[in-house]
């Protein structure tokens, strides 16, 4: 069997929170050169980085040969491999073949006979990384190649392809689940915290403004549910978000939006995420970062209201029907 590969946990380099938590023990605390910066960057609201994992028929390998040749456009865009080749065409299948994903595929099959029932493990992992519009496509590009060399390099098989098809442009990447040393990679949510900020790391480098926070800690939703909602909808792509906007239709008419589990845990969070901001700019001010203390302030007074899924799309409609907000108690 193989083992498991480990990422170092690191602390994230802007932990809001737990400058909230510290009280009177921050009072001594400097903060880095690399910390301030982050924070500049946040409040001046550089583009956010996007790391994704697609999780679907990743343990199949004609699913994985498939997505291969899906991200080419079916052989009309190159992928660039590892070891720098471009290939172009169909060859989804030949290329995991090439990284013996043919053997490892069989050997699963066996394994899974004594142990049936269970889910198969990942032969690939299918990553995108995306960017704001109006990012050079180039430099997305780069930015990512870069990211791989260093991150997998030697270790793990990987092929990738730009996509400029749509207005954000982005990289599909697909990463064979087990290094050439026999270490499975699982990712985790460190290994993507450590990913988001690495690709906006690569991003600056080649003079990108990108930046890799969590959404809490910029006042955002973990999910947003406005245009998005109803373009799903028109097009009848999702029965869940169909769904989702009929219940919340239906309890606006009866004038009852019944709240939904986890407010309290929202509301929480972003007095834990205020805090902390109040903390920092405290420690701004004591480091003679006067005029980003006030930028802090000034951010932290322009974050939107938090609001669940059920209440972001119940806003979005009253926006549609222009009626006020305030009688659903979903404004500030």
């Amino acid at each position: 069997m193989p083992k498991t590969f480990k990422l170092p946990i690191e602390e994230p380099l802007l932990d809001i929170v737990s400058y909230g938590r510290g009280g009177a023990r921050e009072s001594g605390r400097r903060l880095t050169a690399a910390q301030v910066e982050h924070i500049r960057r946040t409040v001046q609201r550089a583009p956010e980085v996007v790391v994704k994992v697609l999780s679907r028929a990743s343990n199949d390998l004609g699913a994985a040969g498939k997505h291969l040749d899906y991200i080419s456009r079916n052989g009309k865009l190159r992928l660039e491999t590892d070891d720098g080749e471009q290939r172009g065409g169909r060859i989804g299948i030949a290329l995991l073949n090439d990284w013996d994903l043919d053997i490892d595929d069989a050997r699963r099959q066996a394994a899974l006979v004594a142990t049936r029932g269970k889910q198969p493990p990942k032969l690939v992992h299918k990553l995108m990384f995306s960017m704001p519009p109006g990012t050079p496509p180039d430099k997305v590009l780069a930015a990512v190649r870069n990211f791989a060399r260093e991150e997998f390099w030697g270790q793990h098989r990987y092929a990738f392809v730009l996509h400029t098809d749509e207005d954000h442009p982005h990289v599909h990447l697909v990463l064979k689940a087990v290094s050439e040393q026999g270490v499975r990679l699982n990712i985790r949510k460190a290994t993507l915290r450590h990913w988001r900020s690495e690709f906006a790391r690569n991003l600056r480098l080649l003079g990108v403004s990108a930046n890799a926070t969590e959404r809490a800690v910029r006042g955002e939703g973990r999910v947003n549910k406005t245009d998005g909602v109803f373009r799903a909808d028109q097009r009848g792509t999702s029965t869940h978000v169909r769904n989702r906007v009929e219940i919340v239709a239906a309890e606006l008419a009866k004038g009852n939006l019944r709240p939904e589990p986890g407010k309290q845990a929202l509301l929480q969070t972003r007095k834990d995420v205020e805090r902390g901001w109040h903390a920092l700019t405290e420690l701004l001010n004591k480091g003679g970062e006067r005029n980003l203390a006030v930028d802090v302030r000034q951010f932290v007074e322009a974050m939107p209201f938090p609001r669940t899924e059920k209440e972001q799309i119940a806003f979005a409609l009253l926006q549609r029907s222009h009626q006020p907000t305030m009688k659903m108690n979903l404004s500030r």
